[in-house]
């Protein structure tokens, strides 16, 4: 049998480029190689997302980009997170063997308390509890459907990492019961820049959305942040945002060409612009009215989204009955 590979996308933005770069495309490429599983974690969104109608759009949003871009449904396990119940039973079985030191050192905690003491704060004001538990939910999405593997960035590592200490605390305490994941990380792609020159996330705003319209997608290249060397300068393409972007949509002769260019001179920045826009919308522009259609028809991605969950349950359910004859729970 082949071993199992999970990933999921938090519903809190529209998708961008970078996640397409470092989570979608290279999911995309294990779908051979492995069974793979792919839902929407929207219970994850909630920790900082409340305003129901937008949580729900965005959860149609991701389920329509994802199907416009290639995931085959008949191949694949793809779902809602809310629609699985037993991932809720299970995070607070999970929560009873988690050490509570264990998740004051998860990054995003750290990185809200840091923010608030910085600001003059009490460590914790602010921070809810989903915020804090949230390694303990995604352990659960992790090892309830026994992933071997989970295709990460680098900075997402640790939740990998955090699974594998619960499931080990889990399997000490009961048995084996529960496989310990890998985290699966492509080295070539890693971080996205925006066109801050930041890494590209929703939290910063610095965002190329996937199936923006050419209008929209060119305004956004051309805010790609540059240096101020003239088009006759020697530049160095690995210190640029577009190139940074371009390698990864270009074509090998196209990259050493432009990457001559760079080193030599006698390269706008206004060009390399043009020519990223010019990929992109010919690389997604195909797509775009797929995902449009299928943003319209809220009932088909419900249908697919409903199928995805059965199969899903079906992997989950014997996984939760063996934990919980494990512990006592039940018989």
């Amino acid at each position: 049998m082949k071993q199992i590979v999970l990933s999921g996308i938090k519903p809190t933005g529209t998708l961008h480029i970078g996640n397409y770069l470092g989570m979608i495309k290279p999911a995309f490429d294990l779908i051979e190689k492995f069974q793979t599983l792919y839902f929407v974690a929207d219970y994850h969104a909630l920790t900082t997302l409340k305003e129901k109608e937008t949580l729900n759009q965005y959860v149609y949003d991701v389920a329509a980009t994802l199907l416009a871009l290639g995931l085959d449904p008949g191949r694949v396990i793809f779902f809602r997170q809310s629609d699985i119940p037993q991932i809720y039973e299970f995070t607070w079985i999970l929560n009873c063997f988690t050490a509570k030191g264990l998740l004051n050192r998860a990054h995003a905690y750290k990185a809200a308390v840091d923010a608030n003491l910085s600001a003059g704060k009490q460590s914790d004001a602010d921070i809810n509890a989903g915020l804090f538990n949230y390694p303990v939910l995604m352990a659960a999405d992790i090892l309830l459907y026994g992933a071997h593997r989970v295709p990460v960035g680098q900075d997402q590592r640790q939740h990998v990492e955090i699974a594998r200490d619960i499931a080990a605390a889990v399997n000490s305490s009961c048995g084996k019961v529960l496989t310990l994941p890998e985290p699966l990380i492509q080295e070539m792609v890693m971080t996205i820049p925006g066109i801050d020159g930041r890494k590209m996330s929703k939290n910063y705003h610095n965002t190329i959305p996937i199936f923006a319209d050419a209008k929209s997608l060119h305004k956004q290249v051309m805010r790609i942040v540059t240096d101020s060397k003239r088009p006759d300068d020697p530049k160095n393409p690995d210190e640029c945002n577009v190139f940074n972007i371009y390698k990864y949509f270009a074509s090998e002769d196209a990259i050493a060409s432009r990457r001559k260019a760079y080193l030599t001179g006698g390269l706008a920045y206004s060009e390399i612009k043009q020519d990223l826009f010019e990929l992109l919308n010919e690389h997604f522009g195909g797509r775009r009215d797929i995902y449009e259609q299928l943003l319209a028809d809220k009932n088909q991605l419900d249908r697919i989204l409903d199928q995805g969950a059965d199969k899903a349950r079906t992997i989950a359910e014997p996984v939760l009955g063996r934990v919980r004859r494990a512990i006592g729970i039940s018989r």
